[in-house]
Order: structure tokens, then C-alpha cells, then sequence
């Protein structure tokens, strides 16, 4: 019997310990926010309550937990001041302005104290990042509280956080709070904050925000005290408030970050769209604003129709279109716009940042090592959902048959100055802005286009739906997006990551020796560069009839799959280290055009055509 006890015990420990180390579904950290802050109008500055209740649900034993500190970046000599000022293309938002502020213009969040389950804790503040050595370690599924009090100090605006904005927006409070790290499978990421991507742990936020009554807020989450706030939360117009202060309610449930603004000039409409998600718009009514925002509801809402249907369900019950920061910047639940724009600008920037939803907000991916994966990916998908807007005819310009071929052509021209750096590149350490916002953005975009080329439109729609089901709230990396790819087309896809993602090369492709004899043409396709391709050939024959020829490389083990309607004849497979490939035809030729529609990333367009 005794025996018996302990073989049951060592099985249930071994599936336990393989459990959790194959990670078939990668464990995620959790916390529980709890925050009341006080915010004195009058000095710009605020002092804050947080506890935090944080689940370790990894492999490993904690000593230390870290802390992001962003309101630090906004002092003169900080990291974020020295990188602005040193990189060649500095952002015209920043440039040296955080040199010259002011001690009571700068950020701060000041640590007053920090204890762990009631017992003091030793921490060490260095720049934007708090090092916190635990009194205690935390074990696998262990829960600690984390209790902290803070000071705080908003910047003149600067970057997406800070105050008095360029069109009059008091507060936007954007990483305003001290932020816990995320602890993933690959350890600690308490990168510094120089003005780049973001990474979070999942959780719920429950926040309390007691400001000056005559201050309306917009922000993450659902608002709990709607009935005592007004202000176009609830019919009430106006809420009693004490010392001149009111407070607000807010709460969120698993989301990795919290953003809110205020003004006293804020006006809130909201609209239920046809899926049931309440939607927020706050923003400042006059000249500039008012007609467009009010326009904005119905598009927006048909904006939703499609991307729930091509990307995803929207799964939180709320979303906020807020006035404030310095551009367009993505929060969970909530953006923060600049409000002063035509009707195309406006939804332009409302439909990207929403898009951040999918692409960030709910599939959080760790945007300082695959920020393609964040702003490519959402770069993409608005890229579709606005040409859908304009088949529509709801905002401004022509539908084409193609939004995707642009990122396509403009990460070509980039490369061609030789200033490109790889998808792999860290997001703080690319050498300049340009070089980071066309590789996160443009080429991030066109990786799918890129995919979509390689697979066929209809598995690549699949498949890219599949991943966002398949890995919501899971943080995935550049393999499990692939992977999927891979699963949905049954091709095999790693040359195209090494290539695509952990190099430079890129393709390029021309026509060769074109050589009729007795009624039959020989063909010649040159691989000039490093990267291999599949490829689509159009061939016209000389009495007017075209023909599609497909060649496959040999590393996909499979084939492009075309729509019903498209004739193709399928080639043999081109291997990868065969510099040249030969086919022939029947007929005599007129004219030869490697990728016609544009799709593929060529080095160089003016070889891929023949002409008799």
C-alpha cells in the first residue's frame, strides 16, 4: 500500500514537471493591479497606492523582479534624451527638447516604498528600470503581493505621455505607472525605455483615479461609476464631488497595459456597434474636431464588421478613441489620436491603432524583438480594412485590387540605399529611426504579402486567422507564426523566415536567353541574388495568347495553391543552388514578365520583362 502511495506520488510529480516544461501552450505570468492615485492639477503630479498580485506561473524560482519606470525617460541625460540626440534621424517630436526641460516640467515616478507580502524590500532605481531584490523567492504558481507607494511628475509633452499637448489636450497618461516586467520563456525583459516598443505581463487592472471634478477622463477598461460620473458615461450630467476632487472607476480585465487622459474641455459620444462592443469618443468639440468625430461612429463601426470577420473577433467589451498624445499610439481598449485631421486622416489613424488590437493588445507579442510582427502585421491589416472603407465609399480615395503591393515596392527602394537592417534587430538598437520604422512597419507588411504570394490567397487568409485564434493572449514569436503558415499550406516555410526575417538578402530575378527554334522557345530565368523565390512567369505568344507558368523551388516540398479559375502550368521544382533554370514552350514568344502583379520583393523590376 505504502508503495503503491508513493509510485501514484512520483507519476503525478513526473506529468506535473512535463507539464510544464514542454510548454505545448506556453505558460504566462499574471498579475492583479490594484491602483488609486491622487492627482494634484495644479503641480502636475500625482502620488499612488499599487499592489499587485503576481501569479509565477514559470518553470523557475524568482529572486528579483523588475519594474519599468517610463516617466524617468523625461529628464535631461536620460537614455531616451541621449539616444534622441545622437541618432542620425532624430523624431522631430523629441529631437533635444528633454535636455531643456525644466526640473518642473520633467517626469519622474519616485519609489517611496515597496514591500512583499508586508515585509520591506531592498530595490535599486537605475534610469528607467526598478531592481527589486526579493525577500522572498517566489516558487512555480506561487502568488506574492507587491505593494508599493509612489510619486509622480508629468512632462511637458514630449512622447505619447505628458501633458499640454500640441492641440490643447491636458493629460495624456500613457505609461504613467509603475509597470511590472514581463518574465517569459526567455528570462527577463527589463529593456530600458529610449521611446520604443513595449512588452507586457497579462492581467487585470482595477484603477482609481481622484482628480478636480472639472476634468473628464477617457481610458482602458469599462468605467464602474458611470451612474456618478456623467459627462456622456451615463444620463447624469454632473457628479457631486468632495474637496473639489471626484473619483473615477475603472476596470480591465486580461490586458497587459492601462491608458488613460483627461482635459476639461473633454466631450465623451459613444455608439453600441453591431457586435455589441460599446465604443468611446473623447475628444475636444470645435472647428477642427467636431464634424469629422461625429462622422466617425458609423464608419468605424463598418470598419469593425471587417475586421472581425478577415482577423478575429474584438473580445473586450469596450474601446475608447481618445484625443491626446503626440500622433497615433495603442493601448488596450483604447488609443490615443491626435484629433485635429480631415475625415481620411482621422479614420486612417483610428483604424490603425484599433487594428493594434489583434496584432499587439490581444496577441501580445514582445514588440522589442518582433515589432514587424506588431506594426507590420496591424500596418497590413488596415492597409485592407481601409481599401474595404473606400470600396465602401466611405472615406476618401480609389479602391485597387491590391493595398498590399506598396509596402512591397517601398521596402525595395529602402534596401536599395543600403541602409536596411535585418527583421532580427532588436527595436532599440537599429541604427536609425528609418531604418527601424521600414523594417517594423513596411517590410513587416510585406512579409505577408510575401506569404500570401508563396501560399495562395485562400490558405494564407486561413492561416492568418488561424494564428490569431490559435495563439490570442499567448505573447507568440516569429516560429509559431510560421509554424502556422506552415500547418494551413503544408509547405515548408524556414527558408523563407531565415532569409526573410534573420537576413538581409532579398530576391532577384531576370529573363535570360530567350532561344526559338523550328516553332519552339527555349526560356532562360537567371537567379541573380541570394534569396530564392517561387515564381510566377507570364509568357505571351505571338498570336496574342498568354499562358501562367509556375515555378516551385525545391526547399518548399509543395506547391503555390492558385484559385480554381487560374491556369497554370506547374514546372519542375528549381533548386535553390542552381543559378539558372531552363523550361521550354511550344510556340514562338512575344514577350516574358516574371511576376506581373507585383507581388513578389524583386531587388530589381527592370530585368523581369522580355520583349521580343
Amino acid at each position: 500500500m505504502i508503495n503503491t502511495i508513493r509510485l501514484s506520488s512520483l507519476i503525478a510529480i513526473l506529468l506535473f514537471s512535463m507539464s510544464v516544461f514542454s510548454q505545448s501552450d506556453r505558460w504566462q505570468q499574471h498579475v492583479e493591479y490594484e491602483m488609486e492615485i491622487d492627482f494634484d492639477v495644479k503641480k502636475h503630479q500625482y502620488k499612488g497606492k499599487q499592489k499587485v498580485n503576481y501569479t509565477n506561473n514559470s518553470p523557475d524560482i524568482l529572486n528579483k523582479i523588475f519594474y519599468h519606470l517610463y516617466l524617468n525617460a523625461f529628464q535631461p541625460n536620460s537614455m531616451m534624451d541621449m539616444r534622441s540626440r545622437l541618432i542620425l534621424d532624430p523624431d522631430r517630436r523629441v529631437g533635444d527638447r528633454i535636455s531643456k526641460l525644466k526640473p518642473n516640467e520633467i517626469g519622474y515616478h519616485k519609489v517611496l516604498s515597496l514591500k512583499q507580502d508586508g515585509q520591506d524590500l531592498k530595490y535599486h532605481i537605475e534610469g528607467t528600470i526598478l531592481e527589486v531584490t526579493l525577500a522572498k523567492s517566489i516558487g512555480l504558481g506561487e502568488t506574492v503581493s507587491l505593494e508599493m507607494e509612489f510619486e509622480s511628475q508629468i512632462p511637458v509633452q514630449i512622447r505619447r505621455n505628458g501633458r499640454d499637448n500640441a492641440e490643447g489636450v491636458d493629460y495624456s497618461m500613457a505609461q504613467w505607472y509603475p509597470k511590472l516586467c514581463e518574465y517569459d520563456y526567455q528570462g527577463w525583459h527589463a529593456n530600458p525605455y529610449i521611446a520604443r516598443e513595449f512588452y507586457g505581463v497579462w492581467g487585470d487592472f482595477d484603477v482609481k483615479i481622484n482628480i478636480h471634478k472639472k476634468y473628464t477622463l477617457g481610458a482602458s477598461g469599462v468605467l464602474q461609476n458611470a451612474d456618478n460620473i456623467g459627462r456622456g458615461y451615463s444620463d447624469r450630467k454632473r457628479a457631486k464631488a468632495k474637496k473639489g476632487k471626484i473619483q473615477w472607476h475603472f476596470k480591465a480585465e486580461n490586458v497587459h497595459d492601462f491608458v488613460w487622459a483627461a482635459d476639461r474641455d473633454f466631450q465623451v459620444d459613444s455608439k453600441v456597434f453591431h457586435d455589441g462592443t460599446k465604443v468611446y469618443f473623447v475628444y475636444i468639440p470645435g472647428e477642427k474636431t467636431t464634424d469629422n468625430w461625429k462622422a466617425m461612429p458609423n464608419i468605424l463601426d463598418e470598419a469593425l464588421n471587417y475586421m472581425n470577420s478577415h482577423f478575429g473577433k474584438y473580445p473586450y467589451p469596450v474601446y475608447s478613441f481618445i484625443q491626446g498624445g503626440d500622433g497615433g499610439m495603442e493601448y488596450p481598449m483604447a488609443t490615443l489620436i491626435t484629433g485635429e485631421r480631415s475625415i481620411g486622416s482621422l479614420i486612417g489613424v483610428s483604424v490603425h491603432e484599433w487594428m493594434h488590437s489583434w496584432y499587439q493588445m490581444i496577441l501580445g507579442t514582445n514588440e522589442s524583438l518582433y515589432s514587424w510582427m506588431d506594426e507590420g502585421f496591424t500596418s497590413w491589416g488596415s492597409a485592407a480594412t481601409m481599401n474595404y472603407l473606400r470600396k465602401k465609399k466611405l472615406v476618401p480615395g480609389d479602391y485597387v485590387a491590391d493595398p498590399h503591393i506598396r509596402s512591397v515596392a517601398g521596402y525595395v527602394r529602402f534596401a536599395n540605399t543600403g541602409n536596411d537592417q535585418a527583421l532580427s534587430t532588436h527595436s532599440d538598437h537599429f541604427k536609425t529611426n528609418q531604418a527601424y520604422g521600414t523594417a517594423a512597419y513596411t517590410k513587416g507588411a510585406a512579409c505577408l504579402t510575401q506569404l500570401q504570394y508563396i501560399m495562395g490567397k485562400e490558405p494564407f487568409e486561413i492561416a492568418l486567422l488561424k494564428y490569431f485564434n490559435t495563439w490570442k493572449f499567448k505573447h507568440p514569436n516569429a516560429n509559431d507564426f510560421f509554424r502556422i503558415m506552415e500547418l494551413e499550406s503544408g509547405l515548408e516555410l524556414d527558408w523563407f523566415k531565415e532569409y526573410f526575417v534573420y537576413s538581409r538578402d532579398m530576391a532577384d530575378y531576370a529573363v535570360g536567353d530567350v532561344l526559338t527554334k523550328d516553332g519552339k522557345t527555349r526560356i532562360d530565368i537567371l537567379k541573380l541574388e541570394q534569396m530564392p523565390m517561387p515564381l510566377d512567369v507570364t509568357v505571351t505568344f505571338e498570336d496574342g495568347t498568354s499562358q501562367l507558368f509556375y515555378i516551385p523551388i525545391r526547399l518548399m516540398r509543395g506547391e503555390k495553391q492558385f484559385a480554381s479559375s487560374v491556369k497554370v502550368s506547374v514546372l519542375e521544382d528549381w533548386p535553390w543552388t542552381n543559378p539558372s533554370y531552363s523550361f521550354e514552350v511550344d510556340k514562338t514568344v512575344q514577350s516574358i514578365h516574371i511576376d506581373a502583379t507585383g507581388h513578389m520583393m524583386d531587388r530589381n523590376r527592370e530585368n523581369n520583362v522580355w520583349n521580343k
